[in-house]
């Protein structure tokens, strides 16, 4: 666990800084014994961990927007990036399982976000009644990752259950395409499925998933 961050890294090679005890920043290392096709289910165990421990500890409904985001209110609370200790991450289901580091970064506090964050992001303290203790997050953390871990043929359907994204409108972002639809649910490795607007269906096992608002009128 680390203090403060200037130099984290994100999906794609994004920054993510915070300021001395402004949020929960971890990495825990892995062993898990799973093909790579199905080390996004890391991921997701990650995610779900994060939203229980929230709700445990600061009596947060944070939500998962896939594939690695905690959101209150469609804003972000929480990002998680789980890489394989070889090349690939467990994001994209590439490389070995020889290892999988899972780093999160979780806002406690919001006094100190970036002007260029301050719309898009959300911290513990802008929605629980009591200050949230790092500590204690961290443990409720650390245990309910040891629940999910256990029973990975479960993590699907609980990231489901508490999905951000799963019945909206979104668009995908890949490398090389783009495409709007709607998602309409997961796989059994929990990429997403999304029905494209000229009605084919897609799975979707990597790239960036941006929430559409719903259109009026």
């Amino acid at each position: 666990m680390a203090d403060e961050q200037t130099a984290g890294r994100g999906r794609h090679g994004r920054t993510w800084s915070a300021a001395p005890g402004a949020a929960l920043l971890v990495s825990v290392l892995l062993r898990p014994d799973l093909p790579s096709e199905r080390l996004h289910l890391v991921t997701l165990a990650a995610g779900i961990a994060a939203a229980e421990a929230v709700q445990e500890v600061a009596g947060l409904n944070a939500r998962l927007k896939w594939p690695n985001d905690l959101v209150v209110d469609d804003r972000k609370l929480a990002g998680i990036l789980a890489e394989t200790t070889g090349t690939g991450s467990a994001g994209t289901g590439t490389g070995g399982t020889g290892g999988v580091v899972v780093g999160m970064g979780l806002n406690l506090r919001s006094d100190d976000f970036p002007a260029e964050i301050v719309e898009l992001a959300t911290a513990c303290d802008r929605h629980s009644a009591r200050e949230v203790d790092r500590s204690e997050l961290l443990v409720a953390w650390l245990h309910a990752l040891d629940r999910r871990l256990g029973a990975l043929d479960e993590v699907v359907a609980a990231a489901s259950a508490r999905s951000a994204t799963l019945g909206r409108r979104v668009r995908v972002e890949l490398t090389l395409d783009a495409f709007d639809g709607v998602a309409t649910g997961m796989t059994s490795e929990g990429y997403l499925v999304v029905t494209r607007d000229d009605g084919a269906e897609q799975i979707v096992t990597a790239g960036d998933v941006v929430h559409l608002r719903p259109t009026v009128g």
